[in-house]
């Protein structure tokens, strides 16, 4: 396909494309199957069909080159994590992650979970008025996940920023990229002291990933780097997801008494959160062979953004995607990514959300929710704060 037939001007990095995106990415759409960004040199999918069927052939799509929009920080990461690294490496390295995130493995957890929602949902009560990121859908993950791990109170406080700098870098290098670097130092100097101090508690699931890697399941020199694919996604993605569900039943009374009436129906809540705003808006991949669109073929060696945001709002897919509906079959949704990298966490985001969700309905007869302040960031799509109120 040419590139210059293709071009857009359209530029989804800035400020006002990340705070009102869904504009842009219809008019991509309407474009075409593959739109070619020369500010970027890459390709840009921003349509459910090329997603799906590119986040399920990692063989096409490399993720061992990188995920970035940037050479810097691709020469730097390419094959150092789970999200970063093609088979055998992602084999072994995603194996290590998920043998802690299993349903099995979970349900270990799901009581201490539940009785943590019930007291977080009690205590938004009492307090009347509270802000849903800082005193709900962040609070609840940042306790729950560096517990989980073992990783001391000291640092704690700086997580968020961490794994907001590790999202931010996989982005353009732009200024956002390069004010984030600093911060991705001190978060991989954090997990580096954590393993080569002995800082994680004993029988966490980091101790138990140490203990591996030093029976030789994996180099104890990726150890920091899979403790970063713990503690990033498990925090950002989870918090924006909790914040667009709480955002949406607040807004949209209706859906909330439906939650309510029909409890069964808590288990889609996220991922019907996830669908209509993608927490991630996308990752890049390098094509290792052609790969043919509706519109021509993309030729092996160009680098390819897969648009999450957009694809699961794609008009073509969805029937009213524009539209948050908790009874809606969310099949297809690429908001946890697909294939062999589908979001390795997100059985304990869906688990999190369950215990949070549960705990409202049984507590809380009314959400309201005042306007929604979104962040200004390359990668994540997330609600920065809005007020609300609980009503027993």
């Amino acid at each position: 396909m040419a590139r210059n037939a293709t071009a857009t001007e359209i530029d989804i990095f800035t400020e006002d494309a990340i705070l009102n995106p869904h504009e842009y990415y219809r008019q991509l759409r309407d474009r075409g199957a593959a739109i070619w960004m020369d500010k970027y040199d890459c390709w840009v999918l921003p349509r459910h069909r090329e997603v799906k069927a590119g986040l399920e052939d990692h063989g096409t799509f490399s993720s061992g080159s990188g995920v970035c929009l940037n050479g810097m920080m691709n020469d730097t990461m390419a094959g150092s994590s789970a999200l970063q690294s093609d088979p055998p490496a992602h084999t072994r390295l995603r194996r290590m992650l998920g043998s802690r995130l299993t349903p099995r493995a979970l349900n270990a957890h799901k009581d201490a979970i539940q009785e943590r929602a019930d007291a977080l949902v009690s205590a938004l009560l009492d307090k009347g008025s509270f802000d849903v990121v800082a005193d709900f859908s962040l609070s609840f993950p940042i306790s729950v996940v560096p517990d989980l791990l073992g990783c001391p109170a000291d640092g704690r406080d700086h997580l968020l920023k961490w794994a907001s700098a590790a999202f931010q870098a996989t982005g353009p290098m732009n200024e956002r990229t390069s004010a984030a670097l600093p911060a991705l130092q001190e978060f991989l100097g954090y997990t580096n002291r954590l393993v080569d101090e002995n800082l994680l508690s004993a029988g966490g699931w980091g101790d138990q990933m140490l203990q591996e890697a030093r029976a030789g399941e994996i180099d104890e020199a990726t150890l920091p780097l899979l403790l970063v694919d713990y503690l990033g996604p498990s925090i950002d993605t989870t918090t924006n997801a909790l914040s667009v569900a709480i955002w949406k039943l607040g807004e949209q009374p209706d859906q909330w008494r439906a939650v309510r009436r029909d409890p069964t129906l808590i288990n889609n809540i996220v991922d019907e959160a996830v669908r209509f705003e993608a927490p991630i808006r996308g990752f890049s991949r390098l094509l290792t062979s052609d790969f043919e669109t509706e519109d021509g073929t993309l030729p092996a060696g160009d680098r390819v953004f897969f648009l999450y945001g957009s694809a699961n709002r794609d008009e073509r897919f969805w029937q009213n995607p524009n539209v948050f509906d908790v009874t809606r079959d969310t099949t297809g949704h690429v908001g946890f990514g697909g294939g062999i990298h589908r979001c390795v966490g997100q059985g304990l985001a869906k688990l999190e959300a369950k215990a949070l969700f549960t705990a409202l309905v049984q507590k809380v007869s009314e959400i309201e929710v005042g306007e929604p302040e979104w962040g200004v960031h390359n990668i994540l799509r997330g609600i920065s704060r809005m007020p609300a109120t609980l009503r027993g």
